[in-house]
Formats: structure tokens, sequence, C-alpha cells
């Protein structure tokens, strides 16, 4: 079943982009989704277990220290995002999301045999670099590999995970940070061995995922593509007992492959050519992140400083506060690939936005308690979520397959940039707990940037729902700007 043929001008005329859209939904995916969508429960994972701090007390460590734990985390991710996001679009997704896994492994289980701060730091680096790497090599095979009609929902459920990672993390540290365990040094070091032990496991599964075949195609290896795509659809055909349709020829595009896109053709795709997308992702990005970050490392002080919950007690507020997170993309997800993506972008990012700044007008008139707060939280986040996830969706699908690890990464380092400074001013508006009204204004601040991302989105994004990645934007943008 060959369907690709030389050209003349150096082109290769293929059907391999509409045979993997044409796909029914087989184990062969389900093997995709379980392989590479654990990434996103890792990092949930591991920023819980961090932020539970049961390393503080034996590694002697200080409030500031703490805090540079996770910020160095973070930075590990910025960086681990824009060196592999640019390898994986040069030498292919396959390598790195077995690299990438592996470096997190390595990182997060030598973090567990911590014995003093300097060496937790490095290595809580190399885990995030791992997990960096992760997002821009998952992210851009996911969305190549899974057939359009149900692209949208496989990666917006698949992001939503990290709240399943958190919350997983969460039950973890109410067993492992007990005194009976923490005080002789081993429930946080046993909690840094949980991803590790769970990476093994995905790592045999990914053993069996073929490289991209739109990758190969693009990189002039027609050939190893087409075998990859052969061998999925005679799997396809095995399991569902009955060949595949035939596709006509008018279904084939042209593909001209290049192998190194230098950074000036980078800068042109994103500033020359298609400079609304890269406004509309930047914005949704930065939006959610900002967002995220300012709620989720504030939530705790709220509910200790003014409604006087014992810290103890923190993690059963948690608990539904993460179901929620990781509820919205597993039920909104579908409309994604139904409705539109535009509609639903605006839809969740509107709704989460005037769900927060009602909840933010509610504490300011002291008619909250921590259990209705928790549910308004819950309610926002519950779009919020799919809103967040469908911003990954968004950068991943609309820019050309040679240059979406480098998108991926360059919006993602950007969001987690501007994101960053949300925990310090949200936990300057908390300060001693005796003021809610500026913490109200945090609030609108927050549903206020969701609210412009929604707007922005709607009016400037891309109809992207069952399209084939070649119909959404220029896969020839090399060979068209020369």
């Amino acid at each position: 079943m060959t369907a690709t043929d030389a050209r003349p001008t150096g082109a290769i005329r293929s059907l391999i982009p509409a045979r993997m859209d044409r796909l029914p939904w087989t184990r062969f995916h389900w093997t995709v989704v379980l392989g590479l969508g654990v990434s996103w429960i890792l990092d949930g994972l591991e920023i819980q277990m961090v932020s539970a701090n049961g390393f503080a007390q034996q590694l002697h460590m200080n409030s500031v220290e703490i805090g540079l734990t996770g910020t160095i985390y973070l930075i590990g991710q910025v960086v681990g995002a824009l060196v592999f996001g640019r390898l994986s679009d040069r030498l292919g997704r396959r390598r790195f999301f077995i690299l990438t896994l592996a470096i997190y492994l390595v990182g997060s289980g030598i973090a567990g045999l911590a014995f003093a701060p300097w060496f937790l730091w490095i290595f809580r680096f190399v885990a995030g670099m791992g997990i960096g790497g992760e997002y821009t090599a998952i992210n851009s095979a996911i969305d190549e590999i899974i057939p359009s009609h149900y692209r949208g929902r496989v990666d917006i459920a698949i992001n939503g995970t990290y709240w399943g990672g958190a919350a997983l993390g969460a039950a973890a540290n109410l067993f492992l940070l007990t005194p009976q365990l923490n005080d002789q040094g081993w429930g946080w070091r046993i909690g840094f061995f949980i991803g590790p032990v769970l990476g093994l496991v995905i790592i045999y599964l990914r053993r069996h995922i073929p490289e991209s075949p739109r990758w190969q195609l693009t990189h002039g290896q027609q050939e190893e593509a087409e075998a990859n795509v052969e061998r999925i659809e005679r799997e396809v055909e095995q399991e569902s007992g009955r060949p595949l349709e035939k596709l006509p020829d008018s279904k084939a595009i042209e593909v001209v492959p290049s192998e190194r896109i230098p950074f000036s053709q980078v800068a042109h795709v994103f500033l020359r050519r298609y400079p609304r997308r890269t406004f509309v992702g930047l914005v949704m990005m930065i939006t959610q992140s900002f967002l995220y970050n300012a709620i989720f490392f504030s939530y705790a002080l709220v509910l200790q400083k003014f409604f006087h919950i014992p810290q103890a007690a923190i993690g059963l507020y948690f608990f539904p506060f993460a179901i929620g997170n990781l509820a919205g993309p597993l039920v909104l997800g579908p409309l994604f690939d139904t409705l539109g993506r535009r509609k639903m972008i605006f839809g969740t990012y509107v709704i989460a936005g005037l769900v927060l700044a009602l909840s933010g007008a509610l504490f300011a008139a002291g008619a909250l308690d921590a259990v209705t707060q928790t549910i308004l939280w819950c309610v926002s986040f519950f779009f919020a979520s799919a809103g967040a996830s469908s911003a990954y969706l968004t950068v991943s699908e609309t820019f050309p397959l040679q240059v979406r690890g480098q998108a991926i990464s360059y919006f993602f380092s950007i969001g987690q940039l501007v994101g960053a400074f949300a925990p310090t001013i949200f936990g300057a508006l908390v300060g001693n707990g005796s003021a809610r009204g500026p913490l109200a204004v945090g609030d609108y601040l927050g549903a206020g940037m969701m609210i412009v991302g929604g707007i922005v989105a709607l009016i400037f994004g891309v109809s992207a729902e069952r399209k084939g990645l070649e119909d959404i934007s220029d896969i020839n943008f090399m060979a068209n700007t020369r």
C-alpha cells in the first residue's frame, strides 16, 4: 500500500496525513494516550510532593530556601522546554519522549537521596528539565499521531491529567508525611521515588510507540514513514476485523522535506507569517499561567489566614479543588471537537473569569466560609482547567510541524515566566489576613485576564476542529518563502 512517490521538484506526494486522520479509535491510540499522557501526571505529582515541604526539617531549610526549591524546578522546566523543543523539531519526537522521561527519572530519584539543600536543588533542576522537555515532545507527538476528529479532546484530557497527579501526590503525602515516617527522614524520600517507579513502567510502553510519521515525512524519511503507517494500519485492521477504506489520490498532499530550520525562519513564522496566531497563543498561555500560579500557590494561605484552617487540614480542601480541575478537561474536552475551538475557549475562559470575580466579590463582603470558598474555586477551575489545557492545544496545532516543538517551548516558557510573578503578588495581597479588599482586587485582576484571553481567542483564534494539521498551517512554509 504505497502512496508516496518522488517528484522532480524534490517534493513528495503523500497520503500519509490523510491515512492517519481517517483511522478509527483503536487500542493503538490508547497505547499512545497511556504511554505519552503520563507526563502531566508526573508533573502534578512532583509539584504536590515538593509543596508539602517534607524535606525542610531534615535538610534544615528556611522559608526562602523552601521557596527556592520550587523556583529551581520551574526554571529547569523552562530550560528543558527550550532545549528539547528545538531538538525534537530537528531530530524527531520519539527519541526525546524517551530521553526526557529518563532525565526526569534520574533527577527525581536522586533528589530523594539529598543530604543538603544544594544537592536537592541540582537534581530538582534536572527533573524539571526532563518534564519541560516532555511538554514539547509529547504535545507534538500527540497532535501528529491522534486522528483529527479526536485530537482536541485527547490533547485537552491529557493536559488536564496534571491534576490527577496532584491529587495522587496529596493522597500520598497524607501517609508519607506522618511523624512516624517523616521524622526519620523516610517519608519525603519515598515520595520522590513514586514518580520514577511509575516512569519505569511508562518507558516500557513508549518503546512500542513509533516515531511520528508526519515528522518523518517532512524530514525526507518517506520510506520509514510509509512503513510506520502500514504497521499501524495492519494493527487497526486486525483489531477491527475489516479492511480500512482506500483513499483517493485527491487526498494526497505535496511535502517539501527540510532538515534544518534556521532561527530566522522560525522568527519569520511567528512574527510575519502567523502574527495573529502568535498573539493568541501568547495571550492564552500568559493569562492561564497567571491565574493558576496565583490561586494554586496562595489558596493554602487564604484558608489559613482568613478562614483559620489548620495546616494539617489544608489537604482535605485541596482534593475537591484537584478533582474539579481534573473533571473539567474530561467532561468538556469533546465539545472542543464538536462545538469548536473558538467557542469553547471563549466559554471556558470567560465563565472561569466570571465565577472567580463573583468569588472575589463575595469574599470581600465576608459572605463565604472555607467550604463555600472552595466550592467557588472548584466551579471556576472546572472551566479554567479545560481552557488552560486548550492553550497548549492551540499553540501546538496552529503552527507548522517543523517548528511545533519550538512553538510549544517558547510560548510555555513565556507563560511560565510571566506567571511566576503571580504567587508573589497574591502573597502580598493576602498579607497577614487582616484585610479582604486587596485579595478581592487580585481575584478581579485574574478574572479580567481570563476574560480578555477568551475574547482574544474568539476574535483572532483558528477554527481548527476536525481539520488535518496540514489544512491548518502551511507545511511547506520553507519552500514558499524562498
